[in-house]
């Protein structure tokens, strides 16, 4: 069994990808009072918010149940194609599950609407570790609820 891996994800949403990409980019604070349910804070810790090497930590609920935190650095930007790719550099996946975690979001167009799309790529610790699924369906379900709130405007 391999220990790097890649797990990619996909939801169709209905609005464009500059409004992910900044809620994302300069305004994850917000996420807070749209899925306080998903949600609970975005600490801003380093950095200006949205800028390359900013770092910022995440406290959220999987849709397991369990609180967890993510403390991310921004590694890059690309405003054409809504791209954020954030290293994470603290909390539980890895605090002994992964020894290297990345997430990659971005929006391109399918067909007549878009799609948004993460991509996980990571280096578990050894074969016992699971693949984040988890984690995966948590991204893809707060999208879903983002893209509710935002076509609901």
């Amino acid at each position: 069994m391999a220990l790097s891996g890649k797990l990619i994800g996909y939801v169709e949403i209905s609005k464009s990808g500059d409004v992910f990409h900044d809620l994302l980019r300069h305004k994850p604070h917000e996420m807070v009072t749209i899925a306080p349910d998903k949600v609970h804070d975005c600490e801003l810790h380093e950095g200006e918010r949205g800028a390359v090497g900013s770092v910022i930590t995440w406290h959220y609920t999987t849709h397991d149940g369990k609180r967890k935190t993510s403390k991310q650095i921004i590694e890059s930007v690309n405003e054409e194609n809504h791209t954020i790719v954030l290293k994470v550099i603290g909390g539980e996946l890895v605090d002994g599950q992964y020894k290297s975690f990345t997430n990659t979001f971005h929006v391109e167009p399918k067909g007549d609407g878009k799609v948004a799309t993460w991509t996980f790529a990571f280096e578990k610790v050894d074969t016992s570790v699971p693949y984040p699924t988890i984690e995966m369906d948590y991204l893809c379900n707060l999208i879903k609820d983002l893209d509710a709130h935002n076509h609901a405007k």
